[in-house]
C-alpha cells in the first residue's frame, strides 16, 4: 500500500512538473507586447502600442528607427512564415519537409528567381533612402532571430534560425509573383489538347476574352488641376499542401465625391489570396515626422503593399496580364547541348544546383537553359513529349525595381508622385487602385507589356517558325490600361479583361465577368453612397452570371423526358435568386450541376490528368457560361460512346440526374436539407497542421461560409467530384478608407495578426471575418495610446 502511494505521488509530480514545464514553455514563447527591449543602432526610443487585435502602432523619430522597430515586432509574430517564403523561390523546401518537395524545389531554382535577386540586389544604391530602411528593417528582424525566443515549428522541423538578408526580401517577392503567373498552369495545357484533339477543340475554349462581356473602362483626360500640382499543377499542388499563400484574384473600387453621401472619396480593396495560417497580410501602423502608413505587409517585406494615411490609400487587384510564354526549341540533331538560335547552331546555358534534403544526402541537379528560360522537360509534370521547351517571364528577363516601386509608393504624397513609382513594377502585373483626400481616383494597369505581333498566339507553345522577335518591343507605361478621374466617378477592378487605351488588347488570364458585372450592376445607379453601403457590398454573395447560366441549363433541357424530382429540383433552381448564402438550396444544386457538366463535356476526351488542369485554371472559369449556351460545340459529344452521338440536352440531362443522385447520396433524399452550410466550408490550414495530430491545434476552422466562386465575396474552392466545396481562396482582407472619417475606416483579416499559435492574436478574429464584421483601423495617437492592450518600449 505504501509503495502504491509513493508510486502514486511520483506519477502526481511528474503530471505536475510536465503541466509546469509546458506553461513556462508557453509562456517563454508567446511574443511579448509589453515592457522594454534593447534594439541596438537606434538613434531614439520607439513606442510601439499594441491594439486589442494585436496590430502594432509605432512611433519614432526617424523612419530607420520605426521600420527597425517595425523588424522585430513584426518577426515575432510571423518568423515562421517569413521562413517558408524565403525559402520558395531559393529552392529551400525539401530543407524542411523532406524528399516530397524535391520537384518543387527544381522548379523555382529553374525559374531563376534567387538568380535575379542576386542581380537586382548587386545593382543596389547602398546608401539609398530605400535600402536604408530595408537594412533597418532587416536589423530588428535579425535582432530577433538571435536572440528571440524560436517559434515551434522549428523545433517541429529541426531547421535552425538564420539571419535574413536583402536577397530574402528579393526571393520572397519573387515568389509572390510567381503566384500570379497562370500561364504555367494555362499554355502547356492548351498546347496538349491542340496536339491531342486537334484546333477545332481550342474553338468553344473562352482563350480570349469576348467582346460582349463587361470590361474595365480606360479614361486618360483629365485635367491638370483635376489631379494636383505636385505553376503549373504540380508545384501550385505542392505549395496547397503547404498551405503557402498564392495570388489568385480580387477586387477593388474606389468612388469619387460625386458618388458619396459626404462628398469625399471611399476606397475599398480585398485581394483574393489562396487561405493559409498566417494568413499573407501583416498590418502595422508606423508613425515618423515624415511617414505617416496604415499598411499591410508581406512576411519579410518591409514596405506595405496595400495602404493609407490622412491622404491617399491605394491597394490592389491582380492584372492577370500574360508575362509567361513557352517556346519549342530545336535541338541540333548532331548535338543535343545546342539549340538552333537565329539560323545558327548555339550552345545551351548548363546550370547545377544543389538541394538540401531533410533527413537525406543533398542532391545535385543540372539543367539547361536557352537566351528564352530554363527547359521545363522533366522539372515541370505537365511538359510532356520530347521536344524541349523553354519558359520566358519577364520577371526574371527583365530589371527587377519592384521593391523600389513599393518605397516610392508607400512614400508618395500625392497623385503625381503616386503614378510616377508605377513604371518601376515591371511584374507582376498589378492593377494599382488609387483614392484621395483631394477627391482624386485612378486605376492604373502595372507591368511591362510588348507589342504582340497578329499572327502570334501567346497562350499556346511558339513554335520555331511563328515565335515573337527576340529582342522585345516594349509599351511606354502611358499605354497601360488605366482611368484617372473619370466621368462616370468610379473605377474598379475584378481582374477581368481591360479595354484598349492604344488601339490593342493585352493578352491575359483575366477572370469572367461576373464579379465585374455584379460591381457594375451596383454602382452605377446609387449616388449616395458611404461606408456602411460600401461594408455590405463587399460581402454580397449574389451572382447575375450564374443566374443567366441557370436559365440557359434549364431551357436547354427536353422538358418532356424529366422525372417527378427533377422536375421539382428544376422548380427551386428557377426560384433561386442568385445568392449563395448560408441556407439556400439553389446554389448547392447548381454547383453540383455544372460540375457534373463540365465532367461529362470535358473528360472523355482529356482524361483525368488533362481534365483536372483545366479545372484549376481562369479559363476554364470564363468558358461555363459561354459553352452551355453554345449549342453545337464539339465538346458536347461522348467519345466514348461510338454508335451514338451526344447534344447538348443529352448532357445537360445526364449530368442533372447525375447531380441529384449525389446530393442524395451525401445530403439525403429531402431537398430542403440540400443547404449551402453543409457543403461550403473554410479551414485555414497551417504547414505543419497537416499532420492529423496536430491540425486542431495549428489549423483554424473549419466553419460553413457564405459567397462561392465569382461572387463579390469570393469564397472559392477548386471544382472536383468530391462534392465538398472546401474554400481554398477569398478575401485575404476587407478593407473601406472612408476620407469623410479616415480614423474610422475599417478592416478585418481571416484569422488574426499573430502567426505564432501561443498568441491571442493567432485567431482572435476568425469568427468575426465568417460572419462578416469589421474593426477599426486606428490612426488617431491619443485614441491608440487611451486604448492599447500593451506598450512595448524599444531603446538603444
Amino acid at each position: 500500500m505504501k509503495l502504491a502511494k509513493k508510486i502514486g505521488y511520483i506519477i502526481l509530480a511528474l503530471i505536475l512538473l510536465i503541466v509546469i514545464s509546458g506553461y513556462v514553455f508557453v509562456e517563454l514563447h508567446k511574443p511579448d507586447y509589453a515592457g522594454e527591449k534593447k534594439l541596438p543602432n537606434l538613434q531614439n526610443e520607439v513606442q510601439v502600442y499594441f491594439d486589442e487585435y494585436g496590430v502594432p502602432h509605432i512611433y519614432g523619430q526617424s523612419e530607420e528607427d520605426a521600420f527597425r522597430a517595425l523588424g522585430y515586432v513584426h518577426a515575432q509574430d510571423r518568423l515562421w512564415q517569413m521562413e517558408l517564403l524565403r525559402r520558395i523561390g531559393s529552392g529551400g523546401l525539401s530543407e524542411v519537409f523532406g524528399k516530397d518537395l524535391i520537384g518543387t524545389d527544381k522548379f523555382f531554382l529553374s525559374l531563376g528567381i534567387d538568380e535575379a535577386s542576386k542581380e537586382a540586389v548587386s545593382k543596389l544604391d547602398g546608401n539609398s533612402a530605400g535600402v536604408s530602411i530595408i537594412n533597418a528593417y532587416l536589423d530588428g528582424l535579425n535582432q530577433f532571430v538571435e536572440e528571440g525566443p524560436t517559434p515551434i515549428e522549428f523545433y517541429l522541423t529541426g531547421i535552425e534560425k538564420n539571419k535574413f538578408t536583402i536577397t530574402d526580401v528579393y526571393n520572397t517577392m519573387g515568389y509572390m509573383a510567381f503566384s500570379f503567373a497562370m500561364g504555367h498552369k494555362t499554355d502547356p495545357l492548351l498546347s496538349n489538347i491542340k496536339d491531342k484533339l486537334g484546333p477545332e477543340y481550342l474553338k468553344d475554349l473562352a482563350i480570349h476574352s469576348d467582346a460582349s462581356t463587361v470590361w474595365i473602362r480606360n479614361y486618360k483626360e483629365s485635367s491638370k488641376d483635376s489631379i494636383g500640382n505636385s505553376v503549373t499543377a504540380m508545384v501550385t499542388d505542392a505549395l496547397g499542401k503547404l498551405k503557402l499563400p498564392l495570388f489568385e484574384g480580387s477586387n477593388s473600387w474606389v468612388l469619387a465625391p460625386p458618388k458619396t453621401k459626404n462628398g469625399k472619396v471611399i476606397f475599398a480593396n480585398d485581394p483574393h489570396i489562396g487561405f493559409a495560417q498566417p494568413s499573407v497580410w501583416y498590418e502595422a501602423h508606423v508613425e515618423t515626422p515624415t511617414y505617416s502608413k496604415y499598411g499591410y505587409h508581406i512576411a519579410g517585406i518591409p514596405f506595405p503593399v496595400l495602404g493609407h494615411n490622412r491622404d491617399i490609400a491605394y491597394g490592389m487587384t491582380m492584372f492577370e496580364n500574360d508575362d509567361v510564354d513557352f517556346y519549342f526549341e530545336e535541338n541540333n540533331p548532331d548535338d543535343a547541348d545546342q539549340y538552333r538560335l537565329n539560323g545558327t547552331w548555339t550552345n545551351y546555358e548548363k546550370v547545377t544546383k544543389t538541394i538540401k534534403v531533410k533527413d537525406s544526402v543533398a542532391i545535385e541537379f543540372t539543367f539547361k537553359k536557352s537566351v528564352h528560360g530554363p527547359i521545363l522537360n522533366g522539372i515541370a509534370n505537365q511538359i510532356q513529349g520530347e521536344r524541349p521547351i523553354s519558359m520566358y517571364w519577364v520577371y526574371t528577363q527583365e530589371e527587377n525595381t519592384v521593391v523600389d516601386a513599393f518605397y516610392e509608393i508607400s512614400h508618395a504624397t500625392n497623385l503625381n508622385e503616386f503614378i510616377l513609382a508605377l513604371p518601376k513594377i515591371h511584374a507582376p502585373g498589378l492593377n494599382i487602385m488609387y483614392g484621395d483626400a483631394e477627391g482624386n481616383i485612378g486605376w492604373f494597369a502595372t507591368a511591362k507589356l510588348w507589342q504582340v505581333p497578329d499572327s502570334i498566339n501567346t497562350k499556346l507553345v511558339y513554335e520555331p517558325d511563328n515565335r515573337p522577335n527576340e529582342k522585345r518591343e516594349f509599351l511606354k507605361f502611358e499605354a497601360n490600361p488605366q482611368a484617372v478621374n473619370p466621368p462616370w466617378n468610379y473605377v474598379y477592378s475584378a481582374n477581368n479583361q481591360p479595354d484598349s487605351i492604344s488601339g490593342m488588347l493585352y493578352p491575359g488570364y483575366y477572370l469572367p465577368e461576373n464579379r465585374a458585372k455584379r460591381i457594375v450592376q451596383l454602382l452605377d445607379p446609387k449616388n449616395d453612397w458611404d461606408k456602411k453601403d460600401i461594408s455590405n457590398m463587399i460581402l454580397d454573395v449574389n451572382s447575375p452570371v450564374h443566374l443567366e447560366t441557370t436559365k440557359d441549363l434549364i431551357n436547354s433541357l427536353n422538358s418532356k423526358e424529366l422525372t417527378e424530382k427533377e422536375i421539382e429540383v428544376l422548380d427551386l433552381l428557377k426560384a433561386w435568386d442568385g445568392t449563395y448564402s448560408l441556407d439556400n438550396i439553389g446554389g448547392t444544386i447548381y454547383t453540383r450541376w455544372v460540375y457534373q457538366v463540365l465532367e461529362n463535356i470535358f473528360k472523355d476526351e482529356l482524361g483525368t490528368e488533362l481534365f483536372d488542369q483545366l479545372l484549376s485554371t481562369h479559363m476554364l472559369k470564363r468558358t461555363i457560361a459561354p459553352i452551355i449556351e453554345t449549342e453545337n460545340s464539339v465538346w458536347w459529344d461522348d467519345v466514348k460512346t461510338s454508335d451514338t452521338k451526344e447534344n447538348r440536352s443529352d448532357i445537360l440531362e445526364k449530368s442533372l440526374m447525375e447531380a441529384i443522385a449525389s446530393l442524395e447520396s451525401d445530403l439525403g433524399p429531402a431537398i430542403d436539407s440540400w443547404t449551402w452550410n453543409k457543403v461550403h466550408t473554410l479551414e485555414h490550414g497551417h504547414p505543419i497542421g497537416q499532420v492529423e495530430a496536430l491540425r486542431s491545434f495549428f489549423n483554424v476552422g473549419p466553419f460553413p461560409i457564405d459567397g462561392s466562386r465569382e461572387t463579390i465575396n469570393n469564397l472559392g474552392f477548386p471544382f472536383d467530384s468530391s462534392g465538398l466545396y472546401k474554400v481554398s481562396s477569398g478575401p485575404s482582407t476587407r478593407r473601406i478608407v472612408d476620407f469623410s472619417d479616415v480614423e474610422n475606416s475599417i478592416s478585418i483579416l481571416p484569422t488574426g495578426q499573430s502567426g505564432n499559435p501561443f498568441s491571442e492574436h493567432y485567431k482572435d478574429q476568425a469568427e468575426m471575418y465568417v460572419k462578416g464584421k469589421f474593426r477599426k483601423m486606428m490612426m488617431n495617437k491619443e485614441e491608440v495610446q487611451n486604448t492599447a492592450n500593451s506598450t512595448l518600449i524599444f531603446r538603444n
